[in-house]
């Protein structure tokens, strides 16, 4: 298991180049003929109720980010997070967030977890920001190598 040194340093940072109010990475717990995700390290959280939540994969934003491997941006969450849909984003409802990213985190070609980045405004994530996460998560974060797996 990874150790929370290997990625606070890095999460803490990029919330501070970035000026995210919130950064958070979940990883993947194998579990019997399904993958779960788990919201593991954070930075900038204003409490840990969203890191008791376990994501199968396509459900929240972390999971569709995994089942897709493509980056998600919500400039404004407040349509998606209506009551219905409140127990899919608990990440939204316990962080008040009203704005954010969410990349994948790469490993040997495979995705491995989810990088995500957010603001509690409206419109403050933009394609710009988003980038720059992506760019984060290509070099790689904690023992996850950010390598993509390249078909040519």
């Amino acid at each position: 298991m990874t150790k929370l040194a290997d990625y606070q340093p890095l999460i803490e940072q990029i919330r501070t180049a970035g000026a995210y109010d919130l950064v958070a990475i979940a990883l993947v717990e194998p579990a019997e003929n399904q993958y779960l995700l788990k919201w593991k390290y954070a930075s900038g959280n204003l409490n840990d109720r969203f890191k008791k939540v376990t994501l199968q994969t396509g459900k929240g934003i972390a999971g569709m980010v995994f089942k897709t491997g493509k980056p998600l941006l919500l400039e404004d969450t407040s349509d998606l997070a209506d009551s219905a849909n409140l127990f899919n984003y608990p990440i939204l409802i316990f962080e008040r967030l009203k704005s954010m990213g969410a990349v994948p985190l790469w490993h040997n070609g495979r995705v491995a977890g989810v990088l995500l980045a957010g603001y509690r405004g409206s419109s403050r994530m933009t394609e710009e920001k988003l980038h720059y996460l992506k760019q984060q998560a290509s070099k790689g974060i904690g023992e996850l190598n950010g390598k993509e797996l390249m078909l040519h």
